[in-house]
């Protein structure tokens, strides 16, 4: 591997003009596909082999005139102060409001408040429902337009007017300034840890060409494949973060080689050749965390992890070609200002490269290395502290609740809120999330009668409506009101209960009954994520401990990178549900409702951090990998790997991040919560995990950090990822090295 990335790094080095053209014409190529593109398909959400999907699926087949998949918005009306719904002025311009929503574009159907008997008990308040032809990803802005100009109309008669539903627009959303931000925090520790501008705009150019090359061909596919809109949130944020980090470290490799004394060319190759090796399989690991999602049998969670990978392996090939090139350049302006005078002119003689080995040997210890010396010497105390720590975080997780995005969980502020609370309280809690139960029979008026009165009489139910029949009537569908929420632990129960009752009444009627509607749905989901979780994580895990177990033939570096995973996932868990749910800090971080966590969230995490905190590992235990293969003892190689990696695994984690917290600014506690979870995650894994327990752990095991069993390296095949095959380092070296580090460790 090594030595094919070493001679690809050379060659992409010494015909740079050719490889920059060949990505200018595929980004081009590609973003003209795009642009030529149909418009993506409409977002759709299914479960595949759920009840609640069944009941959906039937309600499409047996009623195609009630638009299933139309979108709707419930608009709700109260009057003022002291006076009724009914009265004849409320009434008049109650109607105003109805005509005004008839009139709007794409509006099937609206019913009428008084017809419907949509009125609460105590005459204060009503709703009327706007059904659309459309799916909500396909209204127009003209459409989202009229529907805001009809309440704000109504409002300016006195009316209490507010709007819920998938037709109702949402303002806040995934993009714009959490992507800006992470790019002006990347740019900010990139110029701080390169001290070159050019250096530093070099992995924000290519990851930003790896986006949109990732993002175009998704919008080019989209038609063809089904990837909607959406299916890109996943792979714009992956892709720029990685991009980033893939093409800083084979700049820092570059500019460490050349210290050393190496021709700009050779310098090049071997940055190509280890760090590129290292992006490779850290980018490997990435892909199988993203395309596992698709174990979870959730084609949206699928969509969106095959589209991420897609976009990540972009990013890798952009590593370890365009960065090469780009290098060829700007061989020397990558370097700080007071490096670069050395370097101007012909290459460096033999002699020359040996006396810059020495210097750069002899060079005062940074950071990172100073402080791998330090664990070495204390690793007991600083596993402890940093094992006990992050256990600490992770208690809350015990405490983890689940669910699913609501209006009742949106800002206080928003219409879609307003109206989920002046339902709740004019109609009851349970107005916001009624069941729905089909009924497919022969007669199905007469079954769904029976099933209907059976209903009525179980504990939480506040109403059932009468059976509405399809025109074959064969089909019934009755809407059941739950004495509680949506959210509500009871509600939940009452729909197992209702499930077990009508799986006894279909023996009796010989009719299918199922039961759906929102918090059907939402246990179904999490019912399907948790049965999904344990196949999914042995199969990411398993898949990349022998990938790793192939980079850095060792059978204990691969577990506790697997080890040192789990702890840091449960402390970014134990920190989303201490805010998110219990509320702690909700202030500083902006959430204005604790609640459930995103059912999501977990496997969600599982798979986007595992392949983030791998990529940290290999690029960490890659270099001390090498030391070791190249005679250093092995604290020497642990010192070694942080005198050169730290401070770029550092700045890497950094990056990472804040392109996620840019999200934390975001109006919606959704994403909040996604960007909150994916940047402690990271810093938990990066600056405890690898940073700390990691070196504790080589420090207490040795030698045998390194074992391996004979028949199982005769078995692996040898990718030297170490760069081993690219000729050992010069005897000046080996010896100065060694003997700064020793001090070090001492």
């Amino acid at each position: 591997m090594a030595t094919f990335l070493y001679k690809l790094g050379r060659l992409a080095f010494r015909r740079r003009g050719l490889m920059a053209l060949l990505w200018v014409l595929i980004f081009g190529g590609v973003g003209f596909a795009a642009s030529s593109a149909p418009p993506p398909p409409a977002d759709t959400f299914s479960m595949p082999g759920t009840e609640s999907q069944k009941a959906f699926d039937l309600l499409q087949e047996k009623f195609p005139a009630a638009s299933a998949d139309g979108a709707s918005a419930r608009v709700v009306v109260r009057a003022p102060k002291g006076e009724k719904i009914s009265d004849p002025e409320q009434k008049a311009e109650v109607a105003g409001l109805v005509a005004d929503l008839s009139r709007a574009p794409q509006v099937a159907a609206v019913t009428d408040p008084y017809k419907a008997k949509a009125i609460s008990k105590d005459g204060t308040t009503a709703y009327a429902v706007v059904t659309y032809k459309v799916a909500a990803t396909k209204l127009t802005d003209e459409a989202h337009d009229a529907l805001t100009k009809a309440t704000d109309k109504a409002r300016g008669t006195g009316l209490t007017v507010e709007a819920g539903g998938d037709a109702v627009k949402i303002e806040a959303s995934m993009g714009g300034t959490g992507e800006k931000l992470g790019v002006a925090v990347s740019a900010l520790v990139l110029l701080i840890t390169f001290g070159s501008v050019i250096a530093a705009g070099m992995p924000l150019l290519t990851a930003l060409i790896g986006v949109g090359i990732g993002i175009s061909g998704i919008t080019a596919l989209g038609t063809t494949l089904g990837l909607s809109s959406t299916t890109s949130t996943l792979a714009l944020m992956l892709g720029l973060a990685v991009g980033i980090d893939y093409a800083l470290f084979i700049v820092s490799r570059y500019r460490a080689e050349i210290a050393e004394g190496r021709d700009r060319e050779e310098a090049a190759g071997r940055a190509t050749g280890t760090a590129g090796s290292a992006v490779v399989f850290a980018g490997l690991t990435v892909i199988v965390a993203l395309a596992g999602l698709a174990v979870v049998n959730i084609p949206m969670l699928t969509k969106m992890g095959l589209a991420a990978a897609g976009t990540v392996a972009v990013a890798v090939l952009i590593a370890i070609t365009l960065v090469p090139a780009l290098l060829g350049f700007a061989p020397v302006k990558v370097l700080r200002r007071r490096d670069r005078k050395q370097h101007y002119g012909k290459p460096l003689s033999a002699r020359q490269q040996r006396k810059a080995a020495k210097r750069a040997a002899k060079a005062k210890p940074n950071l990172g290395a100073r402080w791998a010396g330090y664990t070495l010497r204390h690793p007991v105390a600083v596993l402890l502290v940093g094992v006990l720590g992050l256990g600490a975080v992770a208690v809350p997780a015990a405490s983890l609740e689940l669910g699913l995005p609501g209006e009742g969980t949106m800002a206080p502020d928003t219409t879609q809120r307003k109206a989920y609370d002046i339902l709740s309280e004019s109609f009851g809690a349970g107005f916001n999330g009624p069941l729905m139960v089909t009924v497919d029979a022969k007669d199905a008026a007469s079954a769904a009668d029976g099933v209907g009165k059976a209903l009525a009489k179980e504990n939480g139910v506040a109403s059932v409506s009468p059976a509405t029949v399809n025109e074959a009537g064969d089909t019934a569908i009755l809407n059941v009101i739950p004495a509680t929420g949506p959210s509500d632990g009871k509600t939940e129960e009452l729909v197992r209960s209702i499930r077990d009752t009508v799986s006894g009444l279909e023996a009796d009627t010989g009719a299918e009954i199922l039961v759906t509607g929102q918090t059907a749905l939402f246990i179904d989901f999490s019912k399907t994520l948790d049965d999904a979780l344990l196949p999914y994580l042995a199969l990411v895990v398993g898949l990349a401990f022998l990938l790793l177990m192939v980079v850095f033939r060792s059978v204990l570096v691969p577990l506790k990178a697997a080890l040192g995973f789990l702890l840091s996932v449960g402390a970014a868990l134990g920190a989303v549900v201490a805010v998110f749910q219990w509320g702690w800090l909700a202030g500083v971080f902006g959430v204005d409702q604790p609640g459930p966590v995103m059912s999501t969230m977990p496997i969600f995490m599982i798979g986007v951090v595992f392949g983030l905190a791998m990529d940290y590992e290999v690029f960490l235990v890659t270099r001390m990998r090498e030391a070791y293969v190249h005679g250093a003892r092995p604290d020497e190689a642990v010192v070694t790997g942080f005198r050169y990696g730290g401070r770029v695994v550092s700045a890497a984690a950094i990056i990472m991040a804040s392109v996620f917290s840019g999200f934390i600014m975001e109006e919606n506690d959704l994403i909040k919560m996604i960007g909150f979870g994916l940047a402690v995650a990271v810093l938990f894994d990066a600056f405890i995990v690898r940073m700390a327990i990691v070196p504790a752990l080589f420090a207490l095991l040795g030698k045998s950090a390194w074992w391996l069993p004979k028949w199982l390296d005769w078995l692996l095949p040898n990718v030297d990822v170490e760069g081993e095959k690219l000729g050992r380092i010069s005897p000046v070296q080996r010896l100065a090295r060694p003997r700064r580090e020793r001090e070090l460790v001492d």
